[in-house]
């Protein structure tokens, strides 16, 4: 444990009582010792602070914020003032960690040049009990912004971040965003830093009904209009072919939610006029689907 660096994980907490004991020993059994949790709630209501204190370990750090914050990034923002670790994590309460995932990470962190380190996830789907890997072919390390830009791979539960790297950029997340406050964050890092990776699945994003990203297409949509319009005239990504698959995924969401309301009539030119590609091909089959299985074609 000596020469382990400290890693501080960031929990943020709002009625989180549900899930919290299965996200908390995830870490407790973690074969790398050598953390801190910043636990950060956001004013619950429910056992969650009573729980967390119910641990009696001098890791787990309890701090309760002075006021509701009604942004997730927000609130992440507050926790990253009383980190200590020169590597910083995050772990949502819904979700959890395999026992080797930092012990599994960490050692990448060896070359310097590297300021993020991720890893493949499971998806559990809670209403059918049943997981499913998130990734199955390689996924993009090195200067990978492009390979992000076009298809973007990194699971919330599974990145670390090296504090130097955090501190290289302007601002860390952006208070603005309710649900692409992750990639936000993680496209500016690639742009300046290496990202590694560990290809098999260190940790699980549970999929339920409170996932405000599954609850939301149309915020999310709004998100990336405003964050496209923020990074248009930054040369780093104006000259990255990524932009483009920024745009065609705001023009595929837009298309899938208006099809759920309107259908046929008002959306078959839109599909038409969609650049020829395996989403064009989903999107004219959206046309005539019933909506359960559309609503089930909005991951792009």
């Amino acid at each position: 444990m000596k020469n382990e660096p400290l890693i501080s994980i960031i929990m943020n907490c709002y009625n989180g009582e549900k899930y919290l004991r299965e996200a908390i020993d995830s870490v407790i059994n973690q074969t790398y010792k050598n953390w801190e949790i910043i636990f950060w709630d956001n004013r619950s209501t429910d056992k969650s602070a009573e729980i967390f204190k119910g641990y009696k370990d001098n890791r787990l750090k309890y701090y309760c914020a002075s006021k509701h914050a009604n942004i997730l990034y927000e609130a992440r923002n507050c926790a990253l003032l009383k980190v200590n670790g020169k590597f910083i994590a995050f772990l949502d309460v819904d979700d959890w960690w395999s026992y080797d995932k930092l012990e599994k990470q960490i050692p990448l962190f060896e070359d310097s040049e590297v300021g993020l380190v991720y890893g493949n996830l499971w998806r559990f789907f809670e209403k059918k009990n049943k997981k499913k890997i998130y990734r199955k072919k390689s996924l993009p390390t090195g200067m990978a912004l492009n390979e992000l830009m076009n298809d973007y791979v990194i699971g919330s539960p599974t990145y670390v971040i090296r504090k130097e790297s955090l501190e290289s950029l302007k601002y860390c997340f952006n208070n603005n965003f309710h649900i692409i406050g992750d990639f936000d964050l993680n496209i500016r890092l690639a742009a300046k830093w290496k990202i590694d990776c560990v290809q098999e699945p260190i940790a699980t994003a549970r999929i339920h009904g409170r996932n405000e990203s599954l609850l939301n297409k149309n915020k999310e949509i709004d998100e990336l209009k405003i964050w496209h319009d923020q990074i248009k005239t930054d040369p780093t990504f104006t000259s990255n072919s990524g932009l483009k698959k920024i745009l065609l995924k705001i023009s595929y969401l837009e298309i899938v939610e208006e099809i759920l309301v309107a259908r046929f009539s008002k959306n078959f030119f839109r599909v038409v006029k969609y650049p020829f590609c395996f989403n064009k091909i989903k999107l004219i089959m959206a046309l005539f689907l019933p909506k359960f299985i559309i609503k089930k074609m909005r991951d792009y």
